[in-house]
């Protein structure tokens, strides 16, 4: 069927040549005989160009037709597959069903039991997080505060190179050694203190009165 319609494609191109023709004759010819003759001759070939076409829309609307058909018949096959599928699956899900571990009370009961428990796992981790020795009024903004301050300071101590002052050591007032100490008025001059007793293990012993 599709070659009969090529053929009849290619008849009614050449048609169409010779009409071209017949009509750059007719306008070269002058009115008279020879014009006239001219004008039949393309009638002509004008009539057995429409029937060509009638002929490829005939073969073009009996491709269609056949066409449609093998659809429905596609169309009826794949409907019946369907329909076989969802009476199978139908019975499968109708037996599975009957099945007591698809108890809906049983499925609900089971979830309110899994919320309990993830209910209780939550307050144990939150109790586990607890912190210790955390002020109460420490809140979230308050330590971002001093995150801040404590990033500026290591900043400053980085640019001028001081060692920061968590690193320093604490720097205690010196202790003068026994007997010995400055005198107000003359620091040189040595004043001596009675010399504290130690016992045997090098503690100082409490004054006898």
């Amino acid at each position: 069927m599709e070659s009969r319609g090529g053929n009849l494609d290619e008849r009614i191109k050449k048609l169409d040549a010779e009409l071209v023709k017949h009509r750059e004759a007719i306008k070269k010819l002058r009115p008279g005989p020879a014009q006239e003759a001219a004008k039949q001759r393309a009638l002509r070939v004008l009539r057995q160009k429409k029937m060509y076409e009638g002929q490829r829309g005939q073969l073009y609307d009996q491709q269609f037709n056949i066409e449609q058909v093998a659809f429905a018949q596609e169309s009826m096959k794949d409907t019946a597959d369907q329909v076989k599928a969802m009476r199978g699956a139908t019975a499968h899900l109708k037996q599975a069903f009957k099945s007591k571990d698809l108890d809906v009370d049983k499925i609900e009961a089971m979830q309110d039991e899994m919320a309990d428990l993830m209910d209780m796992n939550t307050e144990i981790q939150e109790s586990l997080a607890r912190q210790y020795a955390v002020p109460d009024d420490l809140d979230e903004e308050n330590l971002m505060d001093e995150l801040d301050a404590l990033e500026e300071d290591l900043a400053a101590e980085a640019e001028t190179g001081a060692v920061p002052s968590y690193l320093q050591e604490d720097t205690l007032p010196d202790v003068p050694a026994p007997g010995v100490t400055n005198d107000p008025v003359n620091p040189e001059a040595p004043v001596a203190y009675p010399a504290i007793q130690t016992d045997e293990y090098g503690l100082p012993m409490a004054p006898q009165h």
